[in-house]
């Protein structure tokens, strides 16, 4: 009973992105994560492609605007700026991909926590999937439409010469792991038809350690091979972080009196 109660004690953001990459290879969640793989490994190969022909010249175009006087960052901005076109990038295509892969990665949520708590959450039938579609696709849509305006102004600030191409590079890390958080929390807040306001609202009370997780998605993204991976591995360590904290607050907070 200890150890069980050990068990259930709440991780850290890397303690649920392990938990995560540990509950892939569970013979029960397999073929749900196979899907969601293919997908990102066929966008990613695609995206990676592109970028890596092009990103020397995005960074040369954008130094070239950089004042005079400020010429001596060179060395320090240059970094900075292929991490956030990494960032900028990977998050967008992060975002097609799961937009595309939404139906799956709400399934592989469903059987983690199924595994998890031992409690199946219903039915889960092919024709269950298809009859979510239409809800599934419009939540990714909020998301995007939650996103984008954001995305734009991080944007905006690196068209500031100056102060905003010294400051936009960290603004856009922070956002960027704020949006991962939220991109792979919601697939089990969803599951339980839990509002998207409501759900970002539970995520803030935990600001730390969702940051942190999806600081280290986003990282994760932007590597080669281990990107290919990371979306099902976030997917389950969000689940496994909404079994040992969020689902009983969600029940307590439904509960009558």
């Amino acid at each position: 009973m200890i150890q069980n109660q050990l068990i259930r004690q709440p991780l850290s953001g890397v303690g649920y992105l392990l938990k995560g990459a540990k509950l892939i290879s569970h013979p029960k969640l397999r073929l749900f994560v196979l899907i969601p793989l293919m997908i990102n490994i066929l966008i990613f190969a695609a995206a990676f492609w592109f970028l890596f022909s092009s990103i020397t010249q995005w960074i040369d175009s954008y130094m070239a605007g950089l004042p005079e006087f400020l010429s001596w960052l060179n060395y320090l901005l240059w970094p900075l700026l292929v991490l956030t076109i990494l960032f900028a990038f990977t998050f967008v295509f992060s975002a097609v991909a799961n937009l595309i892969a939404a139906p799956f990665n709400g399934l592989l949520a469903e059987k983690t926590e199924t595994i998890l708590t031992n409690q199946p959450l219903g039915d889960s039938s092919l024709s269950d999937l298809v009859k979510d579609l239409p809800r599934t696709f419009k939540r990714e849509l909020q998301k995007l439409a939650y996103f984008l305006p954001r995305m734009l102004f991080c944007g905006l600030l690196f068209l500031i010469p100056g102060f905003g191409q010294i400051v936009a590079p960290f603004i856009w890390f922070v956002f960027a792991g704020w949006m991962m958080a939220i991109q792979y929390a919601d697939f089990p807040f969803d599951n339980h038809k839990i509002p998207f306001a409501t759900m970002k609202q539970a995520l803030r009370k935990r600001l730390g350690k969702n940051l942190t997780f999806g600081m280290l998605v986003s990282l994760f993204t932007t590597l080669p091979i281990i990107n290919f991976i990371i979306m099902p591995i976030a997917v389950c360590g969000a689940t496994a972080f909404w079994v040992d904290v969020y689902k009983q607050e969600s029940i307590s907070s439904r509960s009558p009196g």
